[in-house]
């Protein structure tokens, strides 16, 4: 069944009276791929037979900064609608600009300094543009959950502390991030690397599972071995943005001391696509740190100027 689409808010408020709860929303810019039909079907299952799904499909431009792409990121509309009859979905949101901004803004979201480092630092004003229009699409679609991906792990961190500190009313889901095959994290902007890029590309994924496997010799040996992989020549190069360990929680570098779990990220540019890519671990409890730690520089983070 074809889900509705809506283009105004008064579309939208006039389809949502027609919804079951539980009402669960996943954001998107569109371009629909295997990471967002994940997304969806999440969604379907915590809405349950008798619960809705409802998609939002903006492109938001508050969140591209100077010489990004804004302009060529991919619009499929027609595929977009048919991907989310497939999973199920009920409505579908996609305004135009002048419907989502009908003034430019002049409050938006402030991520705090949370926002300030790794993805804000790389990205000016990013966050502040997502956070933004996520508070908006949670106040038109009034959903009792929202799904996200857990590829944009320091996005969804900030939408979840959002969601609590400004008493959004609404449950935050996590959805695991989906690989291709090859192990390359799944995103719109894969279909603009080259085949030699996508190979150099994949050095993100492998870096990642090096470092989680060091994960036993502690925080520094992770940043080795994830570093090590990294390094690497390629043709065409790797250009490394940030490669960071970090609480998952504050995103605040991660210390020798860490217990519990951590999160790896990694940002690189490959010709002209920029990917990111994260993974989970967890350090256990040391008995007593090892000698040579007692020199270990605090602050668990790699950049390309440093290496």
């Amino acid at each position: 069944m074809m889900p509705v689409v809506a283009r105004t808010r008064l579309g939208l408020a006039a389809a949502r009276r027609g919804l079951s709860h539980p009402i669960v929303l996943v954001p998107t810019m569109g371009a629909l791929h295997e990471g967002h039909r994940a997304l969806l079907r999440r969604a379907r299952d915590i809405a349950t037979p008798d619960g809705s799904v409802v998609v939002s499909i903006f492109v938001n431009p508050l969140q591209f900064g100077a010489g990004e792409d804004l302009d060529r990121y991919p619009r499929t509309m027609p595929a977009d609608v048919l991907a989310c009859a497939e999973e199920g979905a009920d409505l579908i949101f996609a305004p135009g600009q002048a419907e989502m901004y009908p003034r430019a803004p002049l409050v938006t979201v402030d991520p705090g300094p949370m926002g300030q480092m790794l993805e804000g630092e790389s990205r000016p004003g990013h966050f502040a543009g997502v956070l933004t229009v996520v508070l908006k699409l949670f106040h038109l679609v009034r959903p009792d959950v929202a799904v996200f991906g857990e590829k944009d792990a320091q996005q969804l961190a900030l939408i979840r502390r959002m969601a609590a500190d400004l008493d959004a009313g609404l449950d935050i889901t996590g959805v695991a991030t989906a690989r291709d095959p090859d192990g390359l994290a799944v995103s719109s902007r894969n279909k603009f690397l080259s085949g030699p890029e996508r190979r150099t590309a994949l050095l993100l994924p492998v870096a990642l599972r090096a470092g989680r496997d060091a994960a036993h010799a502690g925080p520094a040996a992770v940043l080795k071995a994830a570093g090590e992989v990294l390094g690497v020549t390629t043709d065409p190069p790797l250009q490394l943005d940030y490669l960071a360990l970090v609480d998952p929680d504050r995103f605040e570098p991660a210390g020798d001391e860490l217990t519990g779990p951590a999160l790896l990220l990694v940002a690189a540019r490959i010709g002209t696509t920029r990917l990111i890519d994260n993974t989970p671990l967890s350090f256990a409890a040391q008995d007593a740190p090892p000698a040579a730690a007692a020199g270990t520089e605090d602050r668990r983070e790699w950049h390309a100027a440093d290496h």
